[in-house]
């Protein structure tokens, strides 16, 4: 956000009705209808293609080639929604109008040859799009053609990296890369990767964007000591290795830093949001400045030339909402590269050109940087830094959205089951709302499974007191209980139905529910345990796993895996850091952006918990009661091979003036030497060592925050022979701030602005001030503990949708008989691969990815990590393919015509790739590999 420092990029994702209609691409579909880090030595490759790079301005070879980049960086929503974004509404909060923005720009590019210009936003260029002449798109496009409006990223947003799993980072790509390939054909599609505003960079991003075919990847932000060490060492640009798995050069990306961030050098700033002086060359004007903005501007890029390598140096001409009157910037820019270029005659060496990120990349790589480079490694970030107002407008997006899901979430069921039924989806079945199954005396249950591999699921359901029978798909009885929690608020804490769900890979079963009239029920309520220090320690147990609490304290005081015969003592509660509202040191406050403690040492929430035992045959649950705004539940079913510790958070009290910030801490004797492991956005695992940094010295300033990563699924600790795993359920801040003992942050509520740009504090009211998370706690060798992680990670984020109906419906097809059960796969994948798409792009044609979700070196004594060939043909059970085309990762080129920028490394030469063979028959995925295919089909009929 230009002046103000923020700590994430916004990740909105729009729906695919706001992009307008898709037409098919021409490139890739028949006309249908509607760290391991390596220090790296980069070299111009022999041979390397230009394709793309032919309508790249000429430089001067022997001089310093400046290249000005005239673009605006435009969040989809901040301080405004995306609505008032871009029509320009409440300019009060922020002057800001997108579509007056591409108006003026295009306006300004037809006015002169040479200028160019990049956007990167996709959510807003579509929306603009689709409001646009004929005969004004085909000026747009002819921009296009010649290079002149070029697409850098091309996201439907410029999504975040610390919070953002990497199935939805590939998803909303895939959107705008479609949009701009249906579009604009190959003319319109990104070389670049351009991530200028999110806070800290995951590697698992730099790997995706090299998976997506992008030849580099320029950001603004990194941490100041790293920046400042790497402008010392000319290392500000580099070959990021961005796979340990992965064989190169498959996720190797140049990486460049920009040297303003994203903003323009300090008084060569010409939008009307600035206040730098314009350019002034009338000699008799008493504003006369051109002399003076000329020696500074040979200044400033003579001392930027000192940090990087080659004489190609690149300045970022706009920043947040600029250039709504294009003409300013451009009247300014004109004259500053002909009064610059005009001081060669006079000896200079310095040459400025309007440019683009693509064609400043192509004059690196064919430059021969010669040096080694050093690497990036830096991933911290904080999501969640829109106004409130923003935020309300996200969730109401995600709502619309939802809604059209279950549209298509019905149709599709209705006619796999065979049933016109009316569908109840329960929304609030978190915290035990559910209409239907609280007052029907009979109704069906519908479990969808979205994996490709059979699952076991607990259904959970809010019922009214009674007795209930629950059937299977073939009508046999399965095992039930109802759950009655007494409390003085019976809306709050219904009883609730539990029962074992068997699922079918990608596909569902019905389960039928029937209350026994007259029966009454015999009550499982959890029973209050006193404290008494001489009463026997309490424990949870199935086959697998067996967990011990604290008699005195209500405390988790110990996991066995009864399997391995490990037994780790593990004490979790839960403590509060005091925000800081700054100090003698810096008046920097905890916010939206930051997080400061004033202090190290957390203070506990209690010191105590108010336990309450639930023992069922389906269920045993230890309810703590830590005080009136935090609880849990630790649960255990049978057969499950993990803890489940549900907790409730909210609302956070700040009567006291002290704004908090809430972590759930585990603490264990393992020896960890400064070390954790954390996920990369949900795929790889990185190392992490407190207070340390692999490029640099680190200075700690901060020893809380400073030792804080983004944790997408996981976090662990190991001794190398024990490993504690915990899997979160949502995108989490943890960290190991002593050996033996890892932490997440739940839930934060603040009473100051941390100054950076929103001018809210933290703290919502309504029913954002209340969060119900849950984490899962594993306990496993060191060596099989991948495999339990691995698909226990899938499992959570892709978890099985649950779906109501009353029963009694009309059959969909009279001719075909009903579908209790249904697999879209006619045999189950494997448990090392995982189907990520399925999608449909065309009457005839799917989208298909799958990928092989362990990395090397995490057999687990199963061999997990070795490749798996796999036969596509038959997999289907709807449908038979009869023709592949590989493409990259976003589906926007095929893979046999995509090439990359080439690099050499100091690794030595990189492998020969061997072409894939597609045969549906015999595909194979190596460890960490996703392989995306355009899919011809030939579809079956199904009965119903």
């Amino acid at each position: 956000m230009g002046a103000y420092a923020r700590a994430a990029g916004v990740s909105a994702r729009g729906c695919l009705d706001a992009a307008g209609p898709w037409t098919i691409s021409r490139a890739l579909r028949p006309p249908l209808p509607p760290l391991c880090f390596f220090l790296l030595l980069l070299l111009a490759a022999p041979g390397a293609r230009a394709g793309g790079y032919e309508t790249c301005p000429t430089v001067q070879p022997n001089m310093l080639n400046v290249h000005l980049v005239p673009h605006t960086h435009d969040d989809v929503g901040w301080l405004k929604t995306v609505d008032q974004y871009f029509y320009g509404i409440k300019n009060d909060i922020q002057h800001a109008g997108v579509q007056y923005i591409l108006d003026s720009v295009i306006s300004a590019l037809l006015a002169d040859p040479t200028r160019r210009f990049i956007y990167v936003e996709i959510a807003f260029f579509s929306r603009w799009w689709h409001q646009q002449t004929n005969a004004m798109r085909e000026v747009v496009r002819d921009l296009v053609r010649q290079g002149r409006l070029e697409f850098a990223n091309g996201g439907w947003v410029m999504n975040d990296e610390a919070a953002t799993h990497y199935g939805a980072i590939v998803d909303q790509m895939t959107l705008g890369l479609r949009f701009l390939e249906d579009t604009f054909g190959s003319d319109g599609r990104p070389r670049v990767a351009w991530h200028i505003d999110p806070f800290g960079h995951s590697r698992e991003q730099a790997s995706l964007f090299a998976q997506m075919g992008f030849d580099g990847f320029f950001f603004g932000r990194l941490d100041y000591q790293d920046k400042w060490v790497r402008m010392q060492k000319l290392e500000m640009e580099q070959v990021w290795r961005a796979s340990a798995s992965l064989k190169p050069p498959t996720a190797d990306l140049f990486t460049g830093v920009l040297p303003n961030g994203y903003n323009p050098p300090m008084n060569l700033c010409w939008d009307v949001l600035c206040v730098d002086q314009p350019v002034v060359e009338d000699p008799h004007s008493p504003e006369y400045n051109a002399k003076e903005l000329v020696d500074y501007f040979l200044n400033v890029a003579t001392a930027q030339g000192r940090h990087y390598r080659t004489n190609h140096i690149v300045m970022t001409m706009g920043s947040d909402f600029q250039y709504e009157n294009a003409n300013m910037w451009f009247k300014n820019l004109d004259k500053l590269i002909r009064l610059v270029n005009a001081q060669q005659a006079k000896g200079s060496s310095v040459h400025v050109l309007y440019s683009t990120p693509a064609c400043y990349l192509w004059e690196l790589n064919k430059a021969n940087l010669t040096k080694a480079m050093a690497v990036l490694q830096h991933h911290d970030a904080v999501s969640g830094t829109s106004r409130q107002h923003v935020a309300d407008d996200y969730a109401r997006q995600l709502a619309a959205g939802w809604g059209s899901c279950e549209v298509l979430l019905s149709n599709a069921l209705a006619r796999l089951r065979g049933f016109k039924d009316h569908l109840t989806f329960c929304r609030q079945l978190n915290i035990s709302i559910c209409p239907l199954s609280q007052t029907a005396a009979r109704f069906q249950v519908i479990v969808y499974n979205p994996l490709g591999r059979k699952v076991n699921w607990m259904v959970r359901l809010p019922v009214s007191e009674g007795v209930f029978v629950v059937k299977d798909p073939n009508g046999r009885t399965v095992p039930s209980d109802v759950v009655v929690y007494p409390s003085s608020d019976s809306q709050a804490h219904p009883p609730e139905l539990l029962f074992s769900a068997s699922l079918p890979a990608l596909g569902f079963s019905t389960y039928s529910v029937a209350q026994v009239p007259h029966w009454k029920p015999q009550a499982r309520a959890p029973q209050p345990i006193p404290r008494r220090s001489w009463s026997p320690a309490l424990t949870i147990e199935n086959e697998h796993i067996r967990a011990t609490f604290d008699p005195d304290t209500g405390l988790l005081m110990k996991i066995m895996n009864m399997n391995q015969q490990l037994l780790l003592p593990v004490r979790q509660t839960f403590f509060w850091y005091n925000a800081s509202i700054g100090d003698n040191e810096s008046d920097q406050a905890s916010g939206a952006y930051i997080f400061r403690p004033n202090q190290q040492k957390p203070l506990p929430v209690s010191r105590w918990a108010q336990i309450r035992l639930v023992k069922t045959p389906l269920v045993q649950e230890v309810h703590q009661n830590f005080s009136a705004w935090c609880s849990q539940v630790v649960r255990l079913y049978p057969g499950q091979r993990h803890l489940e510790l549900e907790w409730s958070v909210g609302p956070i009290p700040v009567g006291d003036t002290w704004g908090k910030e809430v972590i759930s801490r585990f603490d264990t004797p393992l020896e960890t030497k400064g070390r954790f492991y954390t996920d990369s956005n949900g795929r790889e695992i990185l190392e992490r060592r407190r207070d340390y940094r692999p490029t640099w010295k680190l200075n700690q300033t901060e020893p809380v925050a400073g030792n804080y990563y983004p944790v997408n699924t996981r976090i662990y600790i190991t001794d190398g022979n024990m490993q504690l795993t915990v899997l979160t359920d949502r995108s989490q801040g943890g960290s190991s701030l002593r050996d033996g003992s890892l932490e997440l942050m739940v839930h934060r509520r603040l009473l100051k602005d941390d100054e950076r740009g929103v001018s809210e504090p933290l703290m919502e009211n309504g029913s954002g001030a209340w969060v119900r998370g849950r984490h899962l706690v594993l306990l496993d060798t060191a060596q099989a503990a991948a495999a339990g992680h691995r698909l226990l990670a899938e499992q959570e984020v892709l978890a099985p949708q649950v779906v109501l109906a009353p029963g009694g419906g009309a059959a969909y097809n009279l001719g075909a008989p009903p579908r209790t059960q249904f697999s879209g796969l006619r045999r189950e994948l494997p448990p090392s691969v995982h189907l990520l798409t399925l999608a449909s792009w065309g009457p005839e044609m799917v989208l298909l990815r799958l990928e092989h979700q362990f990395a090397v070196g995490e057999d687990s004594g199963r061999n997990l990590s070795a490749p798996v060939t796999l036969n596509l043909r038959d997999l289907f059970s709807t449908f038979t393919i009869t023709r592949l085309q590989e493409t990259t990762l976003v589906a926007n080129q095929l893979r046999e015509a995509a090439s990359r920028l080439k690099w050499a490394t100091n690794t030595g030469p990189t492998p020969h790739q061997t072409p894939y063979q597609l045969d549906p028959a015999n595909i194979t995925l190596e460890p960490m590999e996703i392989r995306t295919f355009l899919a011809s089909v030939q579809w079956k009929e199904v009965d119903g």
